[in-house]
């Protein structure tokens, strides 16, 4: 009998990201549940995001608007929006787990 364990190892691998999937929403824009579960705690491990981005598009001068607007930090807003771009794009987390509460 052939050994299937490397098959097995795939099917898992590819059943788990097929669950981490999001589902569609109404709005795929909207974030996530398990986004705003990660931002909303306080100790959440932060790592820095640099890229260069066109002056043009003005997203420093927006970004600090909506933050006056809606007291949320520049950085939940960057991770709020990139991470529910990239979800309805096609590309969840690959394992999203909330940091443990202290």
């Amino acid at each position: 009998m052939p050994d299937l364990t490397h098959h097995v190892r795939r099917l898992r691998e590819l059943a788990d990201a097929l669950e981490a999937r999001s589902q569609p929403a109404a709005d795929p824009l909207a974030p996530h549940p398990d986004t705003l579960e990660v931002i909303s705690h306080r100790h959440t491990k932060r790592g820095q995001l640099n890229y260069a981005v066109p002056d043009a598009l003005q997203l420093h001068k927006r970004i600090r608007r909506y933050n006056a607007d809606h007291d949320k930090p520049h950085g939940d807003i960057v991770a709020l929006a990139l991470d529910s771009w990239l979800r309805a794009e096609g590309y969840p987390p690959d394992q999203l787990q909330a940091p443990e509460k202290r």
